[in-house]
């Protein structure tokens, strides 16, 4: 079986949606090998690229409220549920993501497509770390042990910028209005 999974890295539905999917998969492992593929769905990108947001005050000015408020889902809370403690939604910063699904894309093409995604998720949402910078992303790559050389060059280069801009494409004709969208074998 074939899963894929579109996301927005700093979404805090898709990082739940992520850790729902990984754990479903490990409960069904056993009746056959499946397949996850993370690929990108950039929501961003719009955002600019030379600085960040706090999420409160992002998310107050686009949608007039924050979670936790009357009739707005309490995600923090539904993570902590799951057993994702910390999850930091809201004391988290937001920017521009397009070089981070860039990385994710190197990261992927170098064979490490689910442990490049995981450890984003886990770093942004569970530590509030940054994704946004160059120096940001050198740091993940050294930790899956990619070469942070090649790496500096494929980001400069700009190498995966088309390949994330199609993966959101391939989303949306498939059908996607936002993310999490998660396929399963070409469904």
């Amino acid at each position: 079986m074939k899963v894929e999974i579109w996301s927005e890295i700093a979404c805090p539905w898709c990082g739940l949606g992520g850790h729902r999917l990984d754990r479903a998969v490990e409960r069904f492992e056993h009746s056959g090998h499946v397949e996850v593929i993370h690929r990108s769905f950039p929501l961003g990108s719009g955002l600019p690229e030379d600085r960040t947001l706090s999420v409160r005050e992002f998310v107050l000015a686009k949608y007039g409220a924050i979670p936790g408020q009357a009739g707005v889902p309490d995600i923090e809370g539904m993570a902590a549920a799951e057993g994702l403690a910390p999850y930091r939604v809201l004391d988290n910063r937001v920017g521009n993501t397009d070089l981070a699904h860039e990385f994710l894309a190197h990261a992927s093409a170098e064979g490490k497509n689910g442990e490049a995604w995981n450890m984003i998720f886990r770093a942004y949402f569970g530590k509030a770390e940054s994704i946004f910078t160059l120096d940001d992303l050198l740091g993940f790559s050294d930790k899956l042990g990619l070469d942070r050389e090649q790496t500096r060059q494929v980001l400069a280069d700009r190498r995966y910028r088309r390949q994330v801009q199609e993966d959101a494409h391939k989303a949306q004709q498939l059908g996607a209005t936002g993310a999490p969208f998660t396929v399963i074998d070409g469904w």
